[in-house]
């Protein structure tokens, strides 16, 4: 591993103790910018993680202040933009440093994960114990009775700043608000219109547009997946969030029924920071008291046990045999930097052990279980080790289980997990992932999904989704809900034979549409044109083409075929070229570092 740079700052500090600290400051900035332009492989990005853990060594501060100076540096935000991450976020990368061994699984993760120059290390085995063995069942067939409606919306991200007639077009990671006077009403050439637009985070007017939709549709009930909070995120604190989460379950207690909630990475401030019960500083008990309040006003369900249990619960639906299960994705978030020790925690907050526990008393007393959380276990935004983890969950459970529901990454995706990740075929596909795109209009137009729902096995029959065409001249006067397509007329028409009218939409039925887009690039193309709704859609063949359908058949994330790439990795969610480095999802201090060493790249190429 090299050595030298990376271990600079020190160097510098070291031998100058009596110098000035802003002398020492900048000679350390300069430093560590050096060591970006230098990570070229995995054994510099640790050298470059080495030198900022030996900064980390001079005090919380004094990381912030380097790390500040390198943002300025890199101009990779603005400088408010990155003096108001860093200064958020800055205190818990800096324990995360202080608990890092250089060389590690978790500096080689930590290098993946962030950088992009590491290739993802091997996940460390680790066998969960289930307190009984898996018994010798299948899932149950469809009971023929008339469907019960289901609707699934995701990543509101409500902006309650939001201005109409002040820009869309600014510097910073979100618009539509006015920063300086040259983005006010009546001074910008380019307006926001009433209902949003897609540089921006949507204001209230869409939420209360998109429920109207939903109310009107009248479902059994709900599920939201996560993502209350708008993207300010250099700005917003606790007060924010607080009032975001009242504003956000408030309106869906006003115009909704029965909604089950989880909890997303940006249901906090600082965003994505979720630490475990071992982390002395960490504490998001204030983030989980309020949701488990709002959660209890929407299902009735025991505030006290969505608190205690961290952002999870479990509860039985009223009147049926379902039992809905939501659980803290962001234990397992890659950006969440309380979880870079070493070791890493193999169950943070034994979540994972309580997980067994609600699934086994689901099949014990015969019931079948939903899973709702934010972010999908095989995508490249989860941590390989608790995504290999939570499937052997799943695995074991998979008669009991009648689908997991996501969102976070914006786009209309599924994810199927398989028995044997060696043999992915219809025989061995067992679980299903639903993964709903977002309101939030910035990876396409805003939209909603209602399933079909049997109203006693509660397999997924079929599903419709719904988007309000922003594009549509009519859009910022009154949004238009509408279908856009079907799962079972889209897909299942597809497949030889055609699907069966009354069938579920098993996770065989879904392995063979990953088949066919094999077999007729045209399926595979309409799936990725509805992914993001139609908006801005990319070319993808070829390489990509296959990439992405190795993801789509990858509900353990160690399979999804996503190869880091230098700079920061963006896995599925490039979704197109203007987007990569103003991408709102990807918000906070770890795709900061990642951008800053993009920055750094191409000022080492210009140098050369």
């Amino acid at each position: 591993m090299r050595v030298d740079g990376g271990f600079a700052a020190c160097a510098v500090l070291a031998f100058l103790p009596g110098i000035q600290a802003e002398v020492s400051i900048n000679k350390s900035v300069a430093s560590i910018w050096e060591d970006f332009k230098n990570a070229v492989d995995c054994g510099s990005c640790q050298a470059l993680l080495g030198g900022l853990k030996l900064v980390s060594g001079f005090g919380e501060q004094f990381m912030v202040d380097v790390l500040t100076g390198v943002c300025d540096i890199s101009k990779a935000e603005d400088s408010d933009v990155c003096e108001g991450i860093i200064k958020k976020e800055g205190p818990a990368l800096h324990d995360a440093f202080q608990a890092l061994h250089i060389g590690s699984h978790s500096t080689q993760t930590m290098c993946a994960n962030l950088i992009g120059l590491c290739q993802y290390p091997k996940v460390r085995s680790h066998a969960l114990s289930f307190p009984s063995p898996k018994p010798k069942k299948s899932r149950p067939l469809p009971s023929g009775k008339p469907p019960i409606k289901v609707v699934h919306f995701s990543d509101t991200h409500v902006d309650l700043y939001y201005e109409t007639g002040s820009s869309y077009e600014c510097s910073k990671p979100i618009c539509c608000r006015v920063f300086e006077d040259k983005y006010a009403p009546g001074i910008t050439k380019t307006p926001c219109g009433p209902f949003g637009n897609p540089r921006c985070d949507p204001p209230q007017e869409l939420q209360e547009s998109m429920n109207a939709a939903i109310a009107e549709i009248n479902p059994e009930f709900s599920i939201y997946t996560g993502d209350v909070v708008a993207h300010d995120v250099w700005l917003v604190n606790q007060a924010e969030a607080l009032d975001s989460f009242n504003h956000t379950y408030g309106q869906m207690e006003k115009t909704l029924g029965v909604v089950y909630a989880a909890i997303g990475n940006h249901d906090t401030a600082p965003l994505n920071l979720f630490p475990s019960n071992n982390v002395p500083d960490g504490n998001n008990q204030w983030a989980y008291n309020a949701l488990a309040e709002d959660w209890h006003a929407l299902t009735g369900i025991s505030s006290v046990q969505a608190a205690d249990e961290f952002g999870s619960y479990s509860a039985i639906h009223p009147n049926s045999n379902l039992r809905i299960i939501s659980y803290n994705s962001i234990f397992y978030y890659k950006f969440n930097f309380y979880m870079y020790q070493e070791p890493m925690e193999k169950d943070p907050n034994g979540q994972f052990e309580w997980l067994i526990k609600e699934l086994q008393a689901a099949e014990d007393a015969g019931q079948r279980a939903w899973l709702i959380s934010h972010i999908p276990p095989g995508v490249a935004d989860h941590f390989h080790d608790y995504s290999q983890y939570f499937d052997q969950i799943v695995q074991r459970y998979e008669a009991t289980i009648a689908g997991l529901f996501y969102g976070h990454t914006h786009m209309d995706e599924f994810q199927i997990a398989y028995s044997n990740y060696a043999d992915r075929n219809y025989n061995t596909a067992t679980v299903m992932g639903y993964i709903a795109p977002a309101m939030t209009p910035t990876e396409g137009p805003p939209s909603f999904r209602v399933y079909e729902i049997d109203p006693e096995t509660f397999g997924v029959l079929d599903y419709t989704q719904y988007i309000a065409n922003i594009s549509d001249p009519g859009f910022q006067e009154k949004p238009q809900w509408l279908p856009y397509y079907s799962a079972k007329a889209d897909y299942g028409s597809k497949l030889s034979p055609p699907v069966d009218p009354n069938a579920e939409l098993t996770p065989a039925f879904w392995h063979n549409v990953t088949v066919a887009m094999e077999t007729d690039p045209s399926i595979f193309q309409d799936f990725w044109a509805r992914r993001v709704r139609g908006y801005h859609v990319t070319a993808c063949e070829g390489e990509c083409m296959t990439t992405e359908i190795c993801t789509l058949r990858a509900a353990d994330a160690q399979f999804n075929c996503v190869k880091p790439k230098p700079g920061f990795n963006f896995s599925k969610r490039d979704v197109h070229a203007v987007e990569e480095e103003h991408h709102c999802d990807h918000a906070g201090l770890a795709p900061l570092l990642g951008k800053i060493a993009r920055r750094a790249r191409v000022a080492r190429q210009m140098e050369a």
